[in-house]
């Protein structure tokens, strides 16, 4: 099992002030949790991507290059990379150029996009999502198996037996595919023979399940072998020392965001009582102590078999004194049993270059 973090950046008004942080503030603390992450032992970092205020990433591949500057042994991976509106010949390029700054620790999450502003940006319809997504994955793909490539499709202009520089020192360089649900995407990821990253932010985990079997189901069909199909749950979550603390700690910050997202999708409001339920054992939400938190893990691994976990700490608003707080507890009070009982890296190891091997064996 690795255990990592993913973090959007939010830079939302604090509920009690009304006051963001500013983008350079925001940055500088990006840093600091990506350095601290790495030094109580954490697997795997990963930063996403939006275009809007209350973010401050729009290129993960530029932040993730800074923190591999000041890292050793952590993995460094989009969450997400909206492949849809991007150039995939760029965001090779870019986390090839990352692979090599950190010595083998890159990795590209690619996805549709939950939030859909840099389709006008960039000059996209949104009538052709999926499309896009299709087609300019297979060119990734293609980019990634091969140095020089001849490709056309309906979106990018085509390539005719072009090569593309530089190459990253992982070959290749691994590709998760993230979902929020979608059965079609599932078999995507499993038919091609990709790595999984499930993002479950609300319901009941244990209903995920049979997406899961869906994706094992396809790659089997597909003739890849099981141990290559690796599983990652992204969810979000925060710990503290104890249970009480934990969940006031969280709370205004999760509901400042989550309701500002619900607003402009239509979602009713959330209120306190859904998010205590959610932090039940079978809820979404892993707030709560290190051993509520490891409690957790372990029954969605019931459910899920997964290789991966990916905690989303820093929501919205929450103090960075509060976030380091939680990375530290997460590295040395959650992480230690889960590695275990589930196993993982032992502590102390050089596993910048143990990842970065298996990085090539999971796609």
């Amino acid at each position: 099992m690795e255990l990592g973090i993913y973090t959007f950046a939010g830079m939302s008004p604090d509920p009690a002030t009304g006051i963001a942080i500013s983008a350079h503030q925001r940055m500088q603390n990006l840093i600091e949790e990506m350095v601290l992450a790495d030094e109580v032992g954490l697997d795997v970092f990963g930063i996403g991507e939006h275009h809007r205020p209350d973010f401050v990433i729009s290129t993960p591949a530029i932040a993730l290059a800074a923190g591999a500057s000041r890292t050793k042994n952590i993995r460094l991976t989009s969450a997400v990379t909206v492949l849809s509106s991007d150039d995939p010949v760029r965001v090779f390029q870019e986390y090839a150029t990352l692979d090599l700054i950190s010595s083998g620790r890159a990795e590209i999450m690619a996805g549709r996009g939950s939030f859909i502003e840099s389709f006008p940006l960039f000059g996209y319809d949104l009538n052709d999502y999926d499309e896009l997504f299709a087609e300019k994955l297979d060119l990734l793909l293609k980019l990634r198996a091969n140095e020089r490539v001849t490709w056309s499709g309906r979106f990018r202009a085509p390539i005719d037996n072009l090569a593309v520089y530089p190459r990253p020192l992982q070959n290749p360089l691994p590709v998760w595919i993230a979902v929020g649900g979608t059965p079609a995407s599932a078999v995507r990821a499993g038919t091609l023979g990709l790595p999984l990253a499930v993002a479950i932010i609300g319901g009941e985990p244990h209903r995920f399940a049979p997406l899961v079997e869906l994706y094992r189901k396809s790659g089997a069909k597909a003739g890849h072998a099981p141990e290559t199909l690796k599983v990652s749950i992204n969810s979000h979550g925060y710990i503290a020392e104890n249970s009480q603390a934990a969940s006031d700690e969280y709370w205004p910050s999760y509901e400042v965001v989550m309701n500002k997202i619900g607003r402009e999708r239509g979602w009713p409001p959330s209120n306190r009582a859904q998010y205590e339920a959610g932090r039940t054992p079978r809820g979404a939400l892993l707030v709560g102590s290190p051993q509520e938190i490891i409690d957790k893990i372990m029954l969605q691994h019931s459910y899920f078999q997964h290789d991966r976990f990916m905690l989303q700490i820093d929501l919205g608003s929450l103090p960075h004194a509060n976030t380091l707080k939680a990375i530290e507890l997460y590295g040395t009070k959650v992480a230690p049993v889960i590695r275990k009982e589930l196993g993982g890296r032992a502590e102390g190891s050089n596993s910048g270059k143990d990842t970065a091997i298996a990085g090539i064996e999971v796609v």
